[in-house]
């Protein structure tokens, strides 16, 4: 391979790749862009069977993270839709909210509603989580359409999606870790 030592094209995506190794690394390994190109940190101790492994690997992450970072607003009003209609069809027009928009100025939340106009807000924060979060986080918005309170009959709608608890958890996990302390609405 020619070129600049320490830099290799991924034929797929094109990006060029910088690897950095590392004497204080032990077993992490991380990517970001910096510019056109990725950078790579990597233990220095790796072999380049693995190198190559883990280059390949955080492309991947990269290409995720960034895919997900691109999700619209006309694309969270689409998922909304959708989730209305799989778990709470028999509310499908009262729950069916006038705009869902992802917002920049929510630290404490990781979304909102407001019943009276019927608009949701969800965090930037959740753009970057799996869609089962995503998911959650809608439904949870949604079921405010019908039951603006947190009562049982709220919950009872909350706990139709099959990952509520998983997700719970997510979000728990993830306000701890920040210490953001950031509430389901």
């Amino acid at each position: 391979m020619g070129g600049t030592p320490g830099l290799r094209q991924n034929t797929l995506r094109k990006p060029v790749v910088e690897v950095r190794r590392s004497q204080r690394r032990r077993r992490t390994v991380s990517a970001y862009r910096e510019g056109e190109r990725v950078v790579v940190l990597i233990p220095a101790q790796f072999s380049r069977a693995e190198e190559r492994e883990w280059v390949d690997r955080m492309l991947e992450r990269l290409d995720a993270r960034e895919q997900r970072s691109r999700r619209t607003d006309a694309a969270l009003q689409a998922r909304a839709m959708r989730i209305v209609t799989r778990y709470l069809p028999e509310y499908a027009t009262l729950a069916r909210p006038v705009s869902v928009r992802w917002v920049t100025n929510q630290n404490g939340r990781w979304g909102s509603c407001t019943p009276a106009d019927r608009t949701i807000r969800i965090s930037h924060r959740v753009q970057e989580m799996p869609d089962w979060v995503i998911d959650y986080v809608l439904l949870h918005e949604l079921a405010h359409l019908v039951v603006p309170s947190h009562n049982s009959d709220f919950w009872d709608l909350v706990a139709r999606y099959p990952k509520t608890e998983r997700a719970r958890g997510y979000l728990e996990g993830v306000s701890a870790a920040v210490c953001l302390g950031m509430s389901d609405d």
